[in-house]
This record gives C-alpha cells, structure tokens and sequence, in this order.
C-alpha cells in the first residue's frame, strides 16, 4: 500500500480523520460509555496512552453543532454498532476542559493558566450569551470570556458554564477533563500543593456533584487520587484504573492492533523487536503496546524499514519520580532497583489510593506509584490476609532505559557534590589499600546495572575520575600491544601517569588473582610504552578486580 501518515503528536480526532491519517479505532468506547451508564468516570492511565485522543473522539461525536458529526464517523466501530448508540452523536452540550498545561513554579502562574483555559471554553460556546435570561449572567460569562472574573468565581466556573448550556439547549451537558493530575503532580515538586489541591477540588466538586445539568462526565488523569483528597463526597464516581478489567482495550494498542498496523505498512519483521521495546503493559488482563511508542517507531520507518529502536516515551513524559525514588533510595531500595534493571520482580503491596503528599510517606506509595504511571508493570497479582500484592516488573527495553538513564545522570550528580580528594589522593600516592575501601564504598551507594559486567565497571571508574582535576582520562585508547582500560595523565610529562587495568572476579575469594592478571596484562601488553615514549617518567599501574559491591586494587 502508499504510505499512510502516522499521526505523530495529532490529538484531535477530526483533524486525524478529515486529514487521512492512520488510526487505530477506538470508537467503542463510545459504546462502553452509553453501555454502563457511569455518570462520572475517572480513567487513569499512564502519559501518551490515548487519553487525550479519546476525550477528543468524545467531544466530536457527542457534541451538537452546526457541523454533522457522522462524516467523522463512518465505517468505525460505533458507527457499526449502530441504533441506538449512532442516535446520540450531536444531540449534547460539550465542556471540554484540559489541564495538561498547568506546569508553572508559583501557584499564580498556574492559576493563570487556568483562567485562560476556562475563558478559551466559555469563548467557544459564546454564541449561547444572548439567550441568558438576565443581564447579570450575561455580564458574568462575558467577564470569563475576558478573564476578568474574581478568584472566587472559577471556584464554580464549570457548573455555571452547565447551567448556562442547559438553559440554552434544554438539554444536560457532558463534561470532558483531561489530564486533571497533572497540575498536582507539578505542584508537588515546587512546594504549593495544598493551594492548587483546594482550586481543583472546588472547580470539580461544583461541575460534577450533584449537578442536575450534567449528563456524564469523563476524566482522565495518571493517578488515581483518593477520593479524600480532591473527589469529597462524590458518590457518583467511577474510577477505572490500569486494575480494571472494563474500558481495558481502549487505550493502548492490543497486540491484534500491533500485528494489524505492521501488515498494514509491511513491517512484519520488526515484530519480535517492537514487542521487547515497547510492549509489556498490562491494564486489567488486556496485554497493551505503548502507543506513543510504536506509532513513533513506525514512522521512523518511512524511509528506512530497518531504522533503530529508540526511546520515544523518555522524552515526552515526566522522570521525576524516578529520580525521587533514586535519590532517596536506601540499600534495600537499590538492591530492589538493581534487581528490576537485571530483570528481576519485586512484590509490593496495591495502594490505589494515594495522594502526591503521600508519596514521600511510605516507599510502598512509590513504587505504586511507578506501577500506576507506566514505569512497572504488574506480572501476577494477589491476595493475603485481605491485602492484595503485585509482583511488579520493568514493562520492556524502552522504560529499562529510562531506568538506567536516570540512574547515570543521578550518579554524575552525586559525584560531583562528594569529596574525592581521598581517592585521588590513594591513587597518586600509589595506597591501594585506601583505594580499595573508598571504590567499596562508593559501589554500596551506587545503583548498578549490565549484572556487574566489565563495562559496568570501567563507566563506575571512568565517572569517578572524569572530575580528576587537571589530569586527562584516556578510556581503551591504544598503547602498547592492546588498551588498557583507562590511562589517567599530567599535561605535563613531569607529572604522573596511572594505568588501570580492570577485572571482574566470580567470587570473592577470586579477587586477589584477577588483580594479578590484569597487573600481568599491563606488562604483556606493553601498556606503559607509550606513555615512556611521550616522556613520563613517574607510571603506575594499577590491577582493579570487582566482584558484585566488592573491590581489591594491587
């Protein structure tokens, strides 16, 4: 077939259907949505999963316009499904309201933001004004239109934009958030939670309870906040987690979905690759793709069917909370991480309910927390004495990276903040006993990944010299015969020359002779030659044999 475009970063359904771009129908949640009658239905799913997309297919089916919405919709699923769901497309009042751009540093800026996002809807439905029935309501919506309403009024905005659609059409309105969380989660790292948590409380308890305008409402978000802290007393809730078995296949793509779209551009090959990369995740017992990622992935394609896997979702979405768990990890955390790197499963107990302040309360809310945003994912679950566990694992190659990623940028930062006068002391003054302990210590604080391999190693020392004051780190630079792992040198010949040379050992007690054999290594291999050649006169060599945390230097 000719190559149809990918919708890359296009998160209005009409724009993606009138515009022919490749879509993978996800139209039944129409059906699901008309089916189980929730009036207000909270999906929480991890970051590029669809949710936006989806609120967007909402709006253009359910919303009534001037424009017919059935074009938009011919040929999909719901559209097959017909009577008495294709009934209902255009017959209602639409609130659409995204949150998504609320990442501001003071509660001011977000506030504002806010503001503009409520006057941009009350904008779009500005035509209703002259059919208010008092001067007061007309004056009241026109001052949101021109966001100069008091503070106080946006506590109730989105009920007064209801009762005003409802008097204008006699019909109840659908209400439609997207990405509601995503002000809390910025909130939290820049220390204003408890202000923006009482905004968005009020905004939502007004629009959503006990409303008699409101038909339904569909809100999407990452984590599912207890309904404490931002739902009081809304009875009326549904809240569809990645734990539920209904709506499971809507977001995401299903592994039928996958096979599909690379038929369909003739990408059958990848197959194997793209399930490691990005497949893994799990919502009730669906298994799901990223989507983000594997429309990315084939795009990449368009010119060359064998381009390299990459990392699309590490750059769209939010590593804080990694780093957060990496920061404050104690040994039995790292040990965790470690093991999750390698492959590994840890089993935590299910903590749904959680809120941003929780999270620094229990490691137990972090790793939920992970497991809730798309960061672990859930291999077998359940019950003992009334609690439920899950045995988590990292989902596949792509969030792995990320993982690592974060860990390596967290060890450069911590090494640049410690004292390391100690070691280059030991190294220049030839004290391997020294060197010994501090490179043992250093490795109970790292995060360590590729199951203690060689390279693992060499990177480990190689960061802790990079910041060696005047001296130049050399890394497998030929010398000699072969390349020694790493040459530390002066400018100047006058100075020192150090080569090491790295070993990893099977068991401890292996370590005193893979310090002799890399020693022995050195000398072989000629790897002082070069630097005699250039005029150092002061060379020492070191043997390094790791094992696991362990380390002995000769």
């Amino acid at each position: 077939m000719s190559w149809i475009p990918l919708p890359v970063g296009i998160e209005n359904y009409a724009e993606l259907i009138e515009k022919g771009y490749y879509y993978i129908d996800k139209t039944l949640l129409i059906k699901d949505l008309i089916d189980l009658k929730g009036k207000v239905n909270l999906f929480t799913r991890p970051r590029r999963f669809g949710k936006t997309l989806n609120l967007s297919m909402l709006r253009y089916f359910f919303e009534k316009s001037d424009v017919n919405p059935a074009p938009l919709f011919e040929g999909t699923k719901i559209w097959d499904a017909g009577h008495p769901y294709t009934d209902q497309m255009g017959q209602y009042p639409v609130i659409t309201l995204s949150l998504k751009s609320l990442k501001q540093t003071d509660f001011k800026s977000a506030f504002y933001c806010l503001r503009e996002e409520i006057a941009r809807e009350f904008d779009r439905h500005a035509s209703l004004v002259s059919s208010l029935d008092s001067r007061d309501k007309q004056e009241k919506y026109n001052r949101f239109v021109e966001q100069k309403a008091a503070s106080e009024e946006y506590l109730t905005s989105l009920r007064f934009l209801s009762d005003c659609l409802y008097a204008s059409s006699q019909t109840r309105c659908i209400i439609l958030i997207d990405e509601y969380d995503v002000p809390l989660e910025n909130v939290y790292f820049h220390g204003f939670y408890p202000e923006m948590l009482s905004l968005i409380r009020s905004v939502f308890e007004s629009a959503l309870k006990t409303n008699d305008t409101l038909e339904f409402a569909v809100i999407t978000g990452c984590l599912r906040i207890s309904k404490e802290s931002i739902f009081t007393g809304l009875n009326n809730l549904s809240m569809i987690s990645i734990m539920d078995q209904s709506y499971a296949e809507h977001f995401g793509f299903t592994q039928e979905e996958v096979d599909q779209m690379l038929r369909d551009y003739q990408l059958e090959d990848r197959r194997e690759d793209i399930r490691k990369w990005y497949d893994g995740y799990c919502f009730g017992n669906t298994e799901v793709y990223n989507p983000w990622s594997v429309i990315n992935d084939v795009n990449s394609c368009y010119k060359d069917k064998h381009a390299l896997f990459k990392p699309y979702w590490s750059n769209t979405s939010s590593n804080s909370i990694v780093r957060t768990l990496i920061e404050k990890a104690d040994l039995s955390v790292r040990q965790e991480i470690e093991s999750l790197i390698a492959g590994g499963t840890i089993i935590k107990p299910v903590h749904e309910d959680i809120t941003y302040a929780d999270i620094d309360t229990s490691q137990d809310y972090l790793w939920n927390f992970l497991f809730f945003t798309g960061y672990l994912k859930k291999r077998k679950q359940y019950q003992e004495n009334g609690e439920i566990y899950m045995e988590l694992a990292i989902p596949n190659m792509e969030v792995r990276h990320i993982y690592k990623h974060t860990v390596l940028l967290w060890f450069e930062e911590k090494i640049k903040m410690k004292d390391l006068s100690e070691l280059y002391r030991s190294i220049l003054d030839g004290d391997r006993k020294k060197l010994s302990e501090f490179l043992s210590e250093m490795l109970m604080e790292t995060i360590s990944f590729y199951d203690y391999q060689e390279n693992y190693y060499h990177g480990f020392l190689a960061g802790l010299l990079k910041h060696f004051g005047d001296y130049i780190v050399v890394s497998n630079r030929e010398s000699g015969s072969g390349r020694p792992d790493l040459i530390l040198k002066y400018p100047s010949v006058r100075g020192k020359a150090v080569i090491f040379e790295i070993k990893t050992a099977d068991s401890y007690q292996d370590l005193e002779c893979k310090c002799d054999e890399a020693l022995q290594q050195i000398e072989e291999r000629h790897y002082a030659d070069s630097l005699q050649k250039e005029g150092y006169q002061t060379i020492l060599k070191y043997g390094i044999a790791f094992y696991k945390k362990e380390c002995m230097v000769k």
